[in-house]
């Protein structure tokens, strides 16, 4: 596809000198499908209730059948997938951090280990904790010798009042469908195309393998496997949505972190969501990739971050890559009209003597 098949028509709220970036109400229909074309789809992807199960990795996996990129653990978190790539279509970070969960009480002080939901459990359990076997040594409320005399025991140190001084940040990261897909414009065989709902897909059969849309993705998604140099990257299961399937990752995920549906729709959702966290206390909750007037047109696959985009190894302000290919070919033309005018200035004036 080339870049003006991806461009916006007069009154639909974009740029019209520059339609390579801006709001665009309907993706599909700007890149040429008819007015009963399907409604846009995508996800929305709350990362607040991510338990880092992985069934999305798992489910992507299986049902495309993408390759296994390795079982090694980096060393840098309990990840072992660590980033989106030709053969990882779906990734789950994990971060660490030493913070609150929230405004809110997660029920852990005062009790003798783990979480309890009732002050009659606590006192249940603090009763019964004497008669356990090794007086309730098993439960960390007792020192218990593991062999090490060199180093601290576990959690030596740490009592109750620091049990909820910590989080977990898990966030299962896709390719962003973007309105505005750099990948798409840059592509010289037509191997990335957009589908009839909003999505972008690789046609791995038609890849050349030149690796023009790696460098144009700002989410760094887009990836070449080494074996074939052929592009790869989530079709948000193109297959499945054309059959009325949702897609799989979605499908298996079990606390519905990911969403699937029409786009408006999803966008008021996470709008709903964003407001409950943070009169939960979740000050830092924010959405990313939700808005139309962001640098790609806003994201068919967006998401609830309860931190910095930073944090999650986002970008905090992509901007698609081809957005100022119109402004740099009219200043490439001006100069080389200008080299043209200056040259045969020196010719004909030469011409004179």
């Amino acid at each position: 596809m080339t870049i003006e098949d991806d461009r916006t028509t007069p009154g639909d709220g974009a740029d019209d000198e520059n339609s390579l970036f801006g709001p665009l109400s309907d993706p599909s229909g700007n890149a040429g499908y008819p007015d009963d074309h399907p409604p846009r789809m995508g996800f929305f992807t709350d990362t607040s209730i991510c338990i880092g199960c992985k069934a999305c990795e798992v489910a992507c996996k299986e049902w495309n059948a993408v390759p296994t990129d390795g079982y090694e653990l980096l060393g840098m978190s309990y990840d072992n997938t660590g980033s989106l790539g030709a053969s990882s279509w779906r990734h789950v970070a994990f971060i660490e951090q030493d913070l609150r969960l929230g405004g809110q009480d997660a029920g852990l002080v005062g009790l003798p280990t783990g979480p309890s939901g009732t002050e009659t459990t606590a006192e249940t359990v603090a009763g019964a904790i004497g008669k356990g076997h090794r007086a309730g040594g098993e439960l960390g409320t007792e020192p218990v010798d593991l062999g090490f005399p060199s180093f601290d025991l576990p959690g030596a140190g740490s009592g109750e009042e620091t049990r909820q001084d910590f989080r977990w940040l898990m966030e299962s990261d896709v390719c962003k469908h973007c309105t505005h897909a750099g990948c798409l414009d840059v592509c010289p065989t037509g191997a990335l195309f957009r589908t009839e709902f909003g999505t972008v897909v690789v046609q791995p059969d038609i890849c050349n393998g030149c690796g023009y849309c790696v460098s144009a993705c700002p989410y760094g998604v887009i990836d070449r496997r080494p074996d074939d140099g052929r592009a790869w990257k989530c079709t948000l299961c193109y297959d499945r949505l054309k059959g009325g399937m949702e897609p799989a990752c979605a499908k298996a995920c079990p606390t519905d972190s990911i969403q699937f549906g029409e786009v408006d729709e999803l966008r008021e959702r996470a709008d709903q969501r964003l407001a409950d966290l943070q009169e939960a206390g979740f000050a830092s909750a924010q959405l990313y990739g939700r808005d139309p007037d962001d640098g790609v047109g806003g994201d068919g696959a967006f998401f609830l971050l309860l931190d910095e985009p930073e944090v999650y190894g986002l970008p905090p302000d992509p901007i698609v890559t081809t957005r100022d290919v119109v402004s740099m070919w009219k200043h490439a033309g001006v100069a080389g009209a200008l080299m043209v005018a200056a040259s045969a200035a020196v010719f004909f004036k030469g011409g004179r003597r």
